[in-house]
């Protein structure tokens, strides 16, 4: 596939995932999936076995404060001296608050200020697992047994959650549910789902890592792990896999990408003109392969640096000569003057055959001392 075709198909790919909805106008909720929606997300409401603590603090200046601690039964009431049962079941606790002074003022006393709080609520146990914070079970109060509060108990998904999660019912298993909480129409659809119950498991699903591989003619090929969102153009992974060799040229890439239906895709990529910025610099999606390959050019430098042997010389001063030679001369020069005829000069080896210049080098020179006047 060559580079234009590509990114056409790229595009309409991207269009695709992107469609618009058909309509832009808002949708209303039916008025019971809102009321169900503001009870999960409001305040608290009492509920069955809560412990309340009732404080009540009458007119009369002589009377003492009485702090009175109920709890409430399974009909919804909690029993308070003289007033006997109060219905508090479902009730915020500024209501609460209400329904107890009703019972008190003015049948028992002509005024009193009371105080609801709070002590202890029955929990609901969810275990929590996945991409999250800190997975492990979870308590949850009555008004709390959804999914998202229970998200929150465990500290919120971590980085490589995806955003998919399943609830798995203990007591019916045949109902699992998956949802992904990032669309706000799946959220709201899981705030109106039956009630968690004790033993129920919440699954956070993580995200597939964005993972390429880099291969071929680079200094440092191997795969790249990246987080998920996180997005490498085709430059950004040949610098993270140490850059191309130096010792050759290489000028061609082949990008190879899985299709969702399982057919390989493979483009291939003019490195000089993406350097350039004539080219596009394509974004790689996870599980891309960037290969580097060999071309006739890099097959050709490759045999010059493994065969052929520069030599240089420089003198600094008449005393001193610098030589430097490709490494494997030494080599080559002892297995020479081993292998040699011996009717031939014992001093001469196979670099002076591929180097017959030698001569021109200067060799050094011995200073010599005067040993006298």
């Amino acid at each position: 596939m060559s580079l234009q075709e590509f990114l056409v198909f790229e595009r309409e790919t991207r269009q695709n995932a992107e469609m618009p909805p058909a309509t832009t106008q808002p949708i209303a909720l039916p008025p019971e999936v809102v009321e169900n929606i503001n009870k999960e997300l409001g305040p608290y409401r009492v509920g069955h076995s809560d412990v309340l603590i009732v404080t009540l603090t009458v007119g009369d200046e002589l009377a003492p404060t009485k702090s009175m601690v109920a709890r409430v039964n399974r009909d919804g009431d909690v029993e308070l001296p003289l007033a006997g049962n109060i219905q508090v079941l479902g009730l915020e606790l500024e209501d609460a608050e209400q329904a107890i002074r009703d019972a008190y003022v003015p049948k028992i006393y002509q005024e009193a200020v009371i105080h609801v709080e709070l002590s202890s609520f029955d929990q609901t146990n969810i275990m929590v697992i996945g991409a999250v914070q800190m997975p492990g079970l979870v308590a949850l109060r009555h008004t709390e047994r959804n999914l998202m509060f229970a998200l929150a108990s465990a500290g919120g998904a971590s980085e490589a959650a995806s955003g998919s999660v399943t609830l798995r019912r203990l007591r019916r298993p045949w109902e699992e549910v998956t949802m992904n909480l990032r669309n706000p129409e799946q959220l709201r659809a899981a705030l109106t789902l039956d009630h968690l119950e004790d033993g129920d498991i919440v699954y956070v699903e993580p995200a597939t890592p964005n993972t390429v591989f880099v291969g071929g003619l680079v200094n440092a090929p191997r795969p790249q792990i990246y987080p998920p969102g996180v997005k490498v153009n085709v430059l950004q992974a040949i610098a993270a896999s140490g850059g191309l060799r130096t010792d050759i040229t290489p000028r061609e890439a082949t990008l190879i990408r899985q299709l969702p239906d399982g057919r390989d895709i493979q483009v291939k990529l003019d490195m000089d003109r993406v350097s350039a910025g004539k080219d596009p610099n394509i974004t790689l999606a996870a599980g891309d392969i960037l290969w580097i390959p060999h071309t006739v050019e890099t097959r050709i430098q490759d045999w010059i640096n493994r065969n052929i042997f520069v030599r240089a010389g420089v003198s600094a001063t008449a005393g001193y000569n610098a030589n430097y030679n490709a490494y494997g001369v030494k080599y080559l020069n002892d297995t020479a003057e081993q292998q040699y005829d011996r009717y031939s000069s014992p001093s001469s080896t196979l670099q002076d055959r591929f180097d017959p210049f030698s001569w021109l080098v200067p060799q050094p020179v011995t200073p010599t001392v005067p040993t006298g006047p």
